[in-house]
């Protein structure tokens, strides 16, 4: 039957079909119940409220100011609705784009077009083969946009799989999240958080593993395990638990890592570096501090203060700071420059620059040059020892020649 221009409410009976046009007040379905369109492609208009009892179909597209129903629905085109789509018990699957204000489902949303919406809130599942515009998202299970997503507030108890681009202020979720890169502001996920391009962010907070890729760039990230990034990071702060993996070169404030780094290319901090393992640096390292409880293995170590090493440092072209420490038993391949050094007991060390020079009991040393130094007991140098003002120097010292005292030292 087709009905056109209809004044009054409409009733579609249970198990039934209904041909509309336009509903000039409120639409109701039985459950079963069949909407189609006076055409193929048309689009059923009802200036009032859709109701579903359930298992319902509309094989046209749909305009209405609000829509309920208390069971699974199916439209084959579009859906627009000016109010609240509420599915109870059920979920709602739209073969087209879709358009509304607020929406609550029990089960899950299936659109296949675009989604543009005020608010989102779906028990289980939302599915977006296209672009996804929605304000506030909450969704219990899992969110899926294969388009654009662009929204300012995002909470899943799931995973957030995000294909193309994203626009994002708040990104919260329980489990895990995948984006194609993009902006997020503030990254909150428990699991692990994953962008396959290049991401703009203010804070990221992860429990598990973060990995980014790209050129990315953002302010403080805090990761439980794992960062690793394919390509290049700008960052303010940098606290990870665990390792630390960057494949070209990161540039920051600071960083604090309980475990190791690892620097395709150079680092620069304008703050502390502080490493409780190791940190392996391809070109250079600066900071204003750097402190490594292992080992550092760099092109070049530059820090505008202090250098704290407690195992071994390998450099080709040295380590350079205001004060430079090694540690007990430490090991250090290439020179140290530095205004006061000091050098911890039983470590190996090669060539030593400085205003201030100390060598603990049972050093071993190649060259040791210095404004004052001071070598204590059982120390060995297997080279030159030159100084310009004082030589302090205890028993059992092992000498390869003779100390010189000079007017200038070599740089």
């Amino acid at each position: 039957m087709e009905m056109l221009n209809l004044s009054d409410k409409i009733s579609v009976p249970s198990r039934s079909s209904m041909s509309l046009n336009r509903v000039n007040g409120d639409l109701t379905l039985g459950r079963g119940a069949i909407v189609n369109g006076t055409e193929p492609g048309a689009k059923v208009e009802v200036n009032g409220r859709v109701h579903c009892e359930g298992d319902n179909k509309f094989q046209c597209s749909l305009k209405a100011e609000q829509f309920n129903a208390e069971g699974d629905v199916t439209i084959h085109g579009d859906l627009e609705i000016s109010g609240t789509v509420e599915v109870e018990d059920g979920r709602l699957e739209v073969y087209g784009k879709m358009i509304a204000d607020t929406v609550n489902i029990d089960e899950a949303l299936h659109v296949s077009k675009d989604l543009q919406a005020t608010e989102v809130d779906v028990g289980g599942a939302i599915k977006v083969d296209e672009n996804a515009k929605i304000k506030k998202v909450d969704v219990g299970g899992s969110l899926k946009v294969r388009g654009e997503l662009e929204s300012e507030n995002i909470d899943v108890g799931g995973s957030v799989s995000a294909e193309s681009k994203v626009d994002v202020e708040v990104l919260h979720v329980g489990g895990s999240a995948t984006v194609a890169g993009g902006k997020i502001q503030e990254i909150d996920v428990g699991g692990s958080f994953e962008s396959r391009d290049s991401l703009e962010f203010e804070r990221i907070d992860v429990g598990g593993t973060v990995r980014l890729s790209g050129k990315s760039k953002g302010g403080k990230i805090e990761v439980g395990g794992l960062l690793k990034v394919d390509g290049d990071l700008v960052f303010e702060e940098i606290d990870v638990g665990g390792t630390v993996e960057i494949t070209g070169s990161g540039e920051g404030e600071e960083v604090d890592v309980g475990g190791k780094v690892e620097i395709g290319g150079a680092l620069k901090l304008s703050g502390d570096l502080d490493v409780g393992g190791k940190v392996k640096v391809e070109d250079q390292l600066s900071a204003d501090n750097i402190d490594i409880g292992g080992v550092l293995h760099a092109k070049k170590a530059v820090a505008e203060n202090r250098v704290d090493v407690g195992g071994s440092i390998t450099t080709s072209e040295g380590v350079h700071a205001r004060f430079a420490e090694i540690g007990k038993h430490g090991k250090v391949h290439g020179p140290i420059r530095a205004e006061r050094v000091i050098i911890g007991k039983d470590a190996d060390v090669e060539d030593v620059y400085g205003k201030d020079v100390v060598l603990r009991s049972g050093t071993y040393a190649e060259n040791v040059y210095g404004e004052n130094i001071t070598v204590e007991s059982h120390c060995h140098i297997r080279g030159e020892v030159q100084y310009t003002d004082e030589l302090r120097m205890n028993e059992n010292v092992t000498l390869a020649k003779k100390p010189q005292k000079v007017d200038t030292l070599p740089t």
